[in-house]
Order: structure tokens, then sequence, then C-alpha cells
């Protein structure tokens, strides 16, 4: 759905990953952290969200779109339960918003100084 989305702004997010590359990495993460066998860890290694996502603009508004593109899919799917499309959709938008705060912390300290209280001596 992301790769044929309406939206070129949204759809150039995607442009640098093969479409196979990551319906297999979403299918493998959300098996995964539904209580399913590792298979991400298995193949990729620790899921680490934040730092998969840091080459991607993941905005509030990127987030809303992708979470539209969520909702269609699960509304489309006849065999997952009301209450369980529910959950998931829960689930979808704390990691909707968990990588946007990731985005903006991570942009934030990109531009931050160090600390001139920071070195490396350890305390006294």
């Amino acid at each position: 759905r992301v790769y044929e989305d309406e939206e070129q702004w949204f759809r150039e997010i995607f442009s640098g990953s093969r479409k196979e590359d990551a319906i297999q990495n979403q299918y493998e993460f959300l098996v995964q952290r539904m209580g399913g066998p590792p298979l991400f860890s298995q193949r990729r290694g620790h899921p680490a969200l934040i730092g998969r996502h840091r080459p991607f603009p993941v905005t509030h508004q990127a987030a809303e779109r992708w979470l539209h593109h969520m909702q269609q899919a699960l509304e489309t799917t006849e065999s997952i339960n009301p209450d369980t499309k529910t959950k998931m959709m829960i689930f979808f938008r704390h990691t909707a918003y968990f990588l946007v705060a990731g985005n903006e912390m991570t942009r934030q300290t990109q531009s931050v100084p160090p600390c001139k209280h920071a070195t490396s001596k350890p305390a006294e």
C-alpha cells in the first residue's frame, strides 16, 4: 500500500528500499512482536527500530499516513476479529509515534553541541 500511495512525498520515503524486502521485514517483525518465533532477530538482529528508521523522515505527517494504510489493511482483512484489530491499531500507533519521537530525538542530538560538563574523566 505505501509503495502505491497517492502522495508522492510519502512514496519517496520508501523509494530506497525494495518492496519485497519491506514486506518480509514487516512480516517477520510483526510475527516476532506478536509472540511468534523471533524471525526478524534471527535474520537481521535486534529490531532497533529507531536506528533502522533513522535514514527516513519519520514525521507526524508520515506516521499518520502510514497508520492510514495499516488501518485500511486491517479493515480489508476479514480473518482478524475486531478486538484484535483494535489492539493491533493501538500497537501500530504506539510504534509509529515511538519512531516519530526517536526521529526528533536523533535530529536534535545531531545539532546540539556536547555539554561543557561532559568529560572522559571519571568522577572523583
